[in-house]
């Protein structure tokens, strides 16, 4: 409650703040009109890295800005008339808060620019981030001579203050690090400064050699003005701010503000009832895949989950709070029936815990929906007719492979949802350099069976496009492979790929300019545990906290035999919980809620684009207005209200100390008005 209340009284004090620069309610003075305050934000750039990890926080958020280019010598100049106008008889504040690269950019404390900027705070009580700077009085900070500290944070622990915590800060639990990734490279710098009278500090740190603690990022009150100061460096991948940039964004918008962000981990498990592959540790392929020679996959032993496997996952589940996508292969599950005297525990274990998971079409034999692939090179191709037209998987067996998949979870009582659909390997869609288009049959077999959510590669295409009226939905492809059922296979497969042909690898990381070579060979006992899964922790949980719904997946593969899947799941959830108060929740939702969001965002920030959204305050009314058909998103303080034609509404859903929602304009309503508390 402290988190909440103390957000309403930030806004409450705002509101006061522009309320007094014009005079309202002064003993004697006429009534001035309350001001208009656009939501909208002020970006200063200069380049630096600092205001563009703030500027990405920003447009992921889905906030307006106006980027002013300090290297550019026909940019505007920033004067009164830049930043505020009169719209009839109403004073309007066209920037809701303002980023600097610090806290004088202009060249000199006294320029006109600084000036003119530091009296539009004062008058409308615009808060103002200083993106990064040293610690000096100039900011409320005393000198780190005077008992503070300069230098490399690499691993350093930090923690929210309780006026962090009590505030803008609240959805974090209070400790966490600086990253430390490679410990032969320097990652973060910054400057550890005691407070001076006027400064509160929200994230501080113990003076390294020193006594007592020093402040990273903190508000400064002076002059009629606040400041965030943040006295750390940073980019927008590291861990340390993708933690504090809501923190920092909700303080510059003092909590109302075009927008909203939250956390995110959904996992598909591709493959479900149908065996995989295995990676063959001496040839270092895969039986069976057409680039390995010598060897078809016959005599090798597949890997797919047993019954034991299914009943550990539904425990794991039910232990960890988090519910796995099943993306199955029914007919692949019926075919290894057939062969096994026609009984199938892995499929009743499965179906008895049916409803404990979400499930997802993956067509019924997993068949390669593109192109015919001609095999008899390698790389493939793609078969071609005598006219020399390529040849295509046809629409009626495209649309048997997802009709009968989906006939048959019917029949057993799948909760499943039709419009998903994950098709094996991304095929249908195109697949460079083999197949440049998609299958022309793909986008009417979709349409043929409600198909609108189809699953594509995150490595290959990242953003979401359609296939006729369906829409895709990019997936992370997590780096635990799917022809692998122990970690010692993990271990091997991942040396194969990463480290040098001297070391005894393919090569592949000395020629591709995106890869980088291990130092060594891992030690295929301990590497899995001790390199591959803290990595590909970190990475997962780093596109968790970046506002990211793309789901992310691996296969059945991972979840028998060793388990592998499992530490990383482990990890994710706990360095996630022990980082987060219970207020900001890990969202888990399904492929199509991840389709419509990315589809909402689309929309919206083509509206932006165009400037086709208008958004105000004016005292404690907010006004949005946006083209027929786009949602808007909105986050703004607990006790909001939504005016609806008659009466009003609690707007939005709480999440980290706020609430927040896609909105548009009720019934007879051509804007959405939301009422702050």
């Amino acid at each position: 409650m402290a988190h909440k209340a103390r957000g309403r009284r930030n806004t409450a004090a705002l509101v006061a703040a522009a309320t007094m620069a014009f005079g309202l309610g002064a003993p004697g003075a006429a009534a001035a009109p309350t001001p208009r305050i656009d939501l909208r934000v002020l970006v200063v750039d200069d380049g630096s890295g600092t205001v563009a990890a703030l500027t990405d926080q920003l447009r992921g958020t889905g906030i307006p800005y106006t980027t002013v280019d300090l290297r550019d010598p026909g940019r505007p100049v920033i004067d009164a008339a830049f930043l505020a106008d009169t719209g009839g008889s109403t004073p309007r504040a066209r920037y809701q808060g303002v980023v600097l690269p610090d806290e004088a950019p202009f060249g000199s404390p006294a320029s006109a620019e600084q000036q003119a900027l530091e009296a539009y705070e004062r008058t409308y009580g615009i808060p103002q981030v200083d993106a990064y700077t040293w610690a000096h009085p100039e900011v409320g900070l005393d000198y780190t001579s005077d008992g503070g500290w300069a230098g490399t944070l690499d691993g350093q622990p930090a923690a929210v203050t309780a006026a962090g915590k009590a505030g803008w800060f609240g959805y974090l639990d209070g400790a966490f690090a600086f990253e430390d990734n490679s410990p032969s490279v320097p990652e973060s710098y910054g400057y550890v400064a005691r407070p001076r009278a006027g400064f509160t500090s929200y994230v501080d740190t113990a003076v390294p050699g020193g006594t007592g603690r020093g402040s990273l990022l903190g508000e400064y009150a002076h002059d009629g003005r606040r400041e965030l100061v943040v006295t750390f460096a940073y980019n927008g991948y590291q861990q340390q701010f993708r933690l504090l940039a809501r923190g920092i964004v909700e303080w510059l918008t003092q909590g109302v503000h075009l927008g909203q962000a939250r956390n995110y981990f959904a996992v598909h498990v591709d493959d479900v009832l149908a065996p995989d592959s295995r990676w063959d540790t001496a040839r270092n392929c895969t039986p069976g895949d057409f680039d390995c020679a010598g060897g078809d996959g016959s005599g090798t032993t597949p890997i797919r989950m047993t019954a034991d496997d299914a009943a550990y996952a539904a425990q794991w589940q039910r232990d960890h709070g988090f519910t796995l996508d099943m993306v199955f292969n029914a007919g692949s599950g019926e075919e290894w029936k057939s062969e096994h005297g026609g009984t199938d525990a892995l499929a009743d274990r499965l179906l008895a815990d049916k409803a404990q998971y979400r499930w997802i079409n993956h067509t019924w034999t997993h068949q390669y929906l593109g192109c015919v692939q001609d095999t008899t090179t390698v790389p493939w191709s793609c078969a071609k007719n005598a006219d020399g037209t390529t040849q295509w998987m046809s629409r009626s067996a495209i649309s048997a492979e997802i009709r009968n998949d989906h006939d048959w979870a019917v029949a057993k009582g799948l909760p499943l949802d039709r419009t998903e659909l994950v098709t094996g390997e991304h095929s249908g869609l195109k697949t460079l350099p083999q197949q440049p288009t998609d299958n022309p049959n793909l986008a009417g077999a979709l349409a043929d069976n409600g198909v609108k959510w189809t699953a594509s590669d995150n490595s290959r295409e990242p953003g979401q496009r359609p296939v006729g009226s369906a829409l895709t939905v990019p997936r992370y492809p997590m780096n635990v492979y799917y022809n692998v059922g122990t970690k010692a296979e993990m271990a091997d497969e991942y040396n194969w790929i990463y480290t040098s042909r001297a070391d005894g690898g393919s090569g592949v990381c000395e020629n591709n300019p995106g890869s980088t070579c291990l130092p060594a060979p891992l030690d295929t006992a301990t590497g899995y545990d001790d390199v591959i899964v803290p990595q590909e922790a970190r990475t997962d949980l780093g596109h968790a906290l970046s506002n990211d719904p793309r789901p992310h997946y691996a296969h059945q593969s991972n979840l028998a035999e060793d388990r592998i899947l499992y530490p990383v799941l482990d990890k994710v959830l706990a360095d996630y919980r022990a980082l987060f108060a219970d207020s900001t929740p890990l969202e888990n939702p399904r492929q199509s809620a991840i389709g419509t969001e990315l589809q909402r965002r689309a929309a919206w920030q083509t509206a932006l684009a165009n400037n086709r959204v208008t958004a105000y305050r004016v005292g404690g009314t907010l006004t949005v207005t946006a083209p027929s058909g786009v949602q808007i998103p909105v986050t703004v303080p607990e006790g909001t209200k939504k005016q609806l034609l008659l009466g009003t509404s609690t707007f939005g859903t709480p999440y980290a100390g706020r609430r927040s929602a896609w909105t548009a304009p009720e019934l007879l309503q051509s804007s959405v008005t939301l009422k702050l508390p």
